[in-house]
C-alpha cells in the first residue's frame, strides 16, 4: 500500500515528484492514480507495475554533458530484476525473457525483509533461496551480473553438486583438505561444502568485491556457519565474526582478495575456479601451489568462444583453432583441458583428467596434479592436432610424421576437389574420465541424496568405460582402491587403519610393479575419441533403428559403443565413420517399405 487514501488531509502522489503533482485531498488524489497511473499499468504474476514519474531513472547527457534537469522520463520498474524500462511494450518484452529464463518469481519489493541490521541497498529487498540444505540471500538482480556484484544462477545447480560431489571424493583420501572457492559471489558453493563436509574440510571462500564478502558473511550468518577472519595475521574487530544463537556447526574463512593473490601465497588440496567467463587468466597461480594429488575443478562460462561462436576470441585465450562440428561440445572440452595442461607443465606438473562435462550453460574440467617434470612430459605428449573432413566430418588425431590427407580413414580427399581436411587444436588426445573417480562420486551423490545428477553419473560412468552395461557396484570393495596414473589411492573407509601409505604417495616395490603391469595390459582398449549423431549420418529415404537397438548392433558387429552426455543423439564408439554408416545402412528400412506395411495390416484389420 502506497498511500492511505482513506484518511484525511492533504496527501502526494507516491509516484510523482512534488513540482509535478502537489497534495491534494483523497478524493483527487484517487481520481489521478486512476486516470494516470493505475491505467497504463502492466500485470506480471498477480501484480501490477504501475508508470512512475519519479526521478529514479538516469536520463542520457546531451550533446554538451548536460542533463534535462527539468524533465524526467516516465517507467516502469520490474518486479523481478528491479530495472526500469521507459515503455510498456519493451517491459512486456522484457518480462517475457523473464519468463523463457525461468525467473517468474516477483521478488522486488519496495520494503526490506533482511532478517539482518544493515538494510539492503537501495531500498531493495533479499530473497532467500535454499540449494542442498543450504539458505543464501540473493539481490532481486542476481541474475545480470552487469548490474549486480553477487552474481548467481540457477541453472548452474548440476555444476555446483558435481563439484561437491569430487570434493568428497577427495575428503576421503585425506582428511582435513584445505579446499578454495575463489571466485565466492553469495558463497553457496563454499557454504554448501562446510554444511555438509563439517570437519573433513577447511573452507576459504575469496572474492575481489567488498558486496560479495558482506553478502558471504551475511549468509553464514543465515547457515549458522561462523566465520574465521583469515588465519594470516591477529583478527580485528573487522574480522571477527557475529555470533549467531546456538553452537555453529562449522567454520569458514572469507577473505577480501584476489584469486591470483590468495593461490600464489596459500597450498590448497582443493581449488575451485569459476569466474564470470574464462578461466585462463587463473591457471597459473592454481597449479603453482596445489598440492601434489590434489584436484582443481575449472569451470567455463565462455560458451561463445569454447562453442566455435568466436574463433578470434577462442584463438587469443586457448590458443586453439577450431570450427562448428557435430562433436563441438567435446572439443570444448578437450581445449579447455589441454589448456589446463599447458598451465600445468609450466609448473613441471601434469594432470590426470577425473571427469570433462560440457551442457549448454557451461564446461566443467576435474584434473588430478601430478608432480613432477616426468609426469609433465607425458601430459604435454597427449596434446596433439585433430585433422578434420570437413565434408564427411570424419576426424582423427595426428601423429607426428604423417600427411594430413593420408591420415584420415574417409577418401573424400580423392573423390572431391579442393582441400576437404583442416587441422584443429592443439587438443587433448587422452581419456577424459576415471571410471573409479566417477564411481565413487556416484556413492557420494547417494550419499548426499543428489538425485538431480545420479542419471548423469551413471551415464558418464558407462561413457568412461564405453559400454551399455547399466549395472554399477556401489559396495564398500569397489571404492577401497583406486589406480590412477600409477598410482594407487586409498581412501578412509577402507578397513584398514589409515597409515604413511594412505597419503597418496607412490607406491614401491611389488605393488607397484604390479600397478605398471595392470596400466600396460589396459593400454589396448584406449577411450574412443568423440562420438557420431545417428541423426547427423542418417540415410535418406530409410528410417533408421532406435537408438538403444542400434547400440545393440554395433556391439554384435564387435564395437565398443555407449551413449554420450554431450549428444544425446551421439553414439560414442571405436568404428571408422564408414563402419558406422554401414551398420547403420543395414538395418534401416526403406520408408516406402514401412508405408506399404502399414496399408497391408491396416487393409487386413478392415
Amino acid at each position: 500500500m502506497l498511500v492511505d487514501l482513506n484518511g484525511a488531509g492533504r496527501k502526494s502522489c507516491p509516484l510523482c515528484p512534488e513540482e509535478k503533482f502537489k497534495a491534494c485531498y483523497s478524493h483527487k488524489l484517487r481520481r489521478h492514480l486512476q486516470n494516470l497511473h493505475w491505467k497504463v499499468y502492466v500485470e506480471f504474476e498477480g501484480q501490477r507495475m504501475c508508470i512512475c514519474h519519479l526521478p529514479c531513472r538516469n536520463l542520457k547527457p546531451s550533446l554538451s554533458g548536460d542533463q534535462a534537469s527539468g524533465r524526467h522520463v516516465a517507467h516502469y520498474h520490474c518486479v523481478v530484476c528491479s530495472v526500469t524500462i521507459a515503455r510498456k511494450t519493451d517491459m512486456i518484452s522484457h518480462l517475457k525473457r523473464h519468463v523463457n529464463k525461468g525467473e517468474t518469481e516477483a521478488s522486488y519489493s519496495g520494503s526490506s525483509d533482511v532478517p539482518f541490521e544493515e538494510p539492503a541497498p537501495s531500498g531493495q529487498a533479499y530473497e532467500i533461496m535454499k540449494e542442498l540444505g543450504t539458505n543464501v540471500q540473493l539481490l532481486p538482480n542476481h541474475t545480470t551480473p552487469q548490474k549486480s556484484d553477487t552474481y548467481f544462477n540457477r541453472k548452474m545447480k548440476t555444476n555446483r553438486q558435481l563439484v561437491f560431489c569430487s570434493l568428497a571424493v577427495l575428503a576421503e583420501e585425506r582428511n582435513p583438505l584445505e579446499c578454495l572457492d575463489a571466485f565466492g559471489a553469495t558463497g553457496i558453493m563454499g557454504l554448501q561444502w562446510a554444511k555438509h563436509l563439517r570437519n573433513a574440510v577447511k573452507v576459504t571462500i575469496t572474492d575481489i568485491s567488498d558486496t560479495c564478502v558482506k553478502m558471504i558473511k551475511e549468509n553464514c550468518q543465515l547457515n549458522h556457519i561462523r566465520v574465521d577472519g583469515g588465519s594470516r595475521g591477529p583478527r580485528g574487530a573487522d574480522g571477527a565474526s557475529a555470533e549467531v544463537e546456538g553452537v555453529p556447526i562449522a567454520a569458514v574463512e572469507v577473505a577480501k582478495m584476489d584469486a591470483n593473490v590468495i593461490m600464489h601465497l596459500r597450498p590448497f588440496d582443493y581449488i575451485h575456479l569459476d569466474p564470470f567467463g574464462t578461466a585462463v587468466n587463473y591457471l597459473d597461480a592454481a597449479f603453482r601451489n596445489v598440492r601434489n594429488l590434489g584436484i582443481i575443478s575449472v569451470t567455463s562460462t565462455d560458451t561463445g568462444s569454447l562453442y566455435s561462436k568466436s574463433p578470434n576470441v577462442t584463438l587469443r585465450h586457448y590458443g586453439c583453432h577450431i570450427v562448428r562440428t557435430e562433436y563441438y561440445k567435446e572439443l570444448a572440452a578437450r581445449m579447455v583441458i589441454a589448456t589446463v595442461a599447458r598451465a600445468a607443465a609450466r609448473c613441471n606438473k601434469g594432470i590426470e583428467v577425473l571427469l570433462a562435462v560440457a551442457l549448454e550453460h557451461f564446461v566443467l574440467v576435474v584434473v588430478r596434479v601430478l608432480r613432477g617434470p616426468t609426469q609433465a612430459d607425458e601430459s604435454v605428449k597427449k596434446l596433439r592436432k585433430l585433422v578434420h573432413c570437413q565434408w564427411c566430418e570424419e576426424r582423427v588425431f595426428l601423429k607426428l610424421g604423417n600427411m594430413v590427407d593420408d591420415t584420415l580413414p574417409c577418401n573424400c580427399h580423392g573423390s572431391l576437389p579442393g582441400k576437404t581436411a583442416v587441422q584443429l587444436g592443439p587438443l587433448w588426445s587422452g581419456p577424459l574420465f576415471n571410471t573409479g573417480f566417477l564411481r565413487r562420486m556416484l556413492s557420494a551423490a547417494v550419499q548426499h541424496s543428489m538425485d538431480d545428477i545420479q542419471p548423469l553419473v551413471k551415464t558418464l560412468i558407462c561413457e568412461s568405460e564405453c559400454t551399455t552395461l547399466k549395472s554399477l557396484v556401489h559396495g564398500p570393495s569397489a571404492l577401497t582402491n583406486q589406480v590412477e596414473c600409477g598410482v594407487v589411492i586409498k581412501t578412509l573407509q577402507s578397513g584398514e587403519e589409515s597409515g604413511p601409505d594412505q597419503s597418496g604417495k607412490r607406491k614401491t616395490g611389488e605393488d607397484s610393479g604390479n600397478v605398471v603391469k595392470k596400466l600396460k595390459s589396459d593400454a589396448s582398449l584406449e577411450h574412443p575419441p568423440f562420438y557420431y549423431s545417428i541423426h547427423r549420418h542418417s540415410i535418406r529415404g530409410m528410417n533408421m533403428p532406435k537408438l538403444n537397438k542400434f547400440l545393440q548392433y554395433l556391439t554384435e558387429a564387435g564395437f565398443r559403443v555407449s551413449r554420450t552426455h554431450f549428444d544425446p543423439t551421439g553414439v560414442r564408439t571405436d568404428a571408422t565413420l564408414e563402419q558406422f554408416k554401414s551398420v547403420l545402412t543395414k538395418y534401416s528400412v526403406p520408408t516406402y517399405a514401412t508405408a506399404t506395411q502399414t496399408s497391408v495390416s491396416t487393409e487386413k484389420t478392415v
